[in-house]
């Protein structure tokens, strides 16, 4: 394990975060890879060392079969909050 790697820690609900900041990995990765955000754009939104950024960016692709199911997962629940957004108030989903 690489000394930037030991600062992700599992003790909030067991989810990969940075140490002693509620920010989970999968959040970093979606700013950072997903949105396109300068880590340094994170870590000042987040009031975060960029360094931690890179830390969790690592973390992630040093174990990406740890976020394989809690990435179904929050995308399942993306769907959903975006299905519910999009439908207007008087019509009725049908799958």
């Amino acid at each position: 394990m690489s000394q930037q790697s030991a600062r992700i820690v599992r003790d909030l609900l067991d989810e990969p975060h940075i140490q002693d900041r509620p920010i989970p990995v999968l959040t970093i990765i979606e700013r950072v890879e997903g949105r396109g955000l300068d880590p340094q754009t994170v870590a000042d939104r987040h009031d975060l060392d960029v360094g931690d950024v890179y830390a969790a960016v690592l973390y992630y692709h040093e174990r990406p079969r740890e976020f394989e199911e809690p990435g179904r997962e929050r995308e399942a629940i993306m769907d959903e909050i975006e299905r519910d957004i999009n439908r207007a108030e008087d019509v009725t989903a049908t799958e």
